[in-house]
């Protein structure tokens, strides 16, 4: 784990985890050919630290295969953002929670003292300064080698799940 910034971890620290569904799928299947244990990467992204709240930001596909993995999510007591998967002429297809990712931490970066995005996506950079300006610990959670080296760099703690991938992979 590479610790940046001085901000601790306390116990007593209430933590929002603001998962980037797409980014981290594709990273593990990209890297790994594997797809991710969501229930391991909660567990670590809170710690011993109280949850209030977990946000998964998926994708629906008009086939719906994806139906039993949101219920599996929520089963976690994660609360789940859909949007509709965007298909565009010529069978570009687009999907991008950034910004909805970003004003969700901003509204609930309120009534916490940690926000945790599981995400490398380096468009995250500005948001991760605004929160650490308004007194908010950051931590960042995903794999190592997919990330953005300026991401980890500003934010308070990144968590590299290319250390322990057998941890944060779900097997077979």
């Amino acid at each position: 784990m590479l610790s940046l910034g001085n901000s601790p971890k306390y116990k007593n620290q209430r933590v929002a985890v603001f998962i980037d569904v797409q980014n981290l799928y594709h990273s593990a299947r990209a890297i790994y050919q594997k797809r991710v244990d969501f229930k391991e990467l909660l567990t670590d992204a809170v710690g011993q630290r109280q949850l209030i709240r977990a946000f998964a930001y998926v994708v629906r596909t008009k086939t719906g295969e994806e139906k039993p993995f949101f219920e599996a999510l929520e089963k976690l007591g994660i609360e789940m953002r859909v949007k509709d998967l965007q298909e565009y002429y010529g069978g570009m297809k687009k999907a991008d929670w950034d910004v909805g990712i970003a004003v969700d931490a901003i509204k609930t970066s309120q009534i916490v003292d940690v926000v945790v995005i599981a995400s490398g996506d380096g468009d995250y950079i500005p948001l991760v300064e605004y929160l650490k300006n308004q007194g908010r610990r950051v931590e960042v959670i995903a794999f190592g080698r997919s990330t953005s080296s300026k991401l980890k760099e500003v934010t308070d703690e990144f968590v590299d799940l290319d250390e322990n991938p057998k941890k944060y992979l779900l097997r077979g």
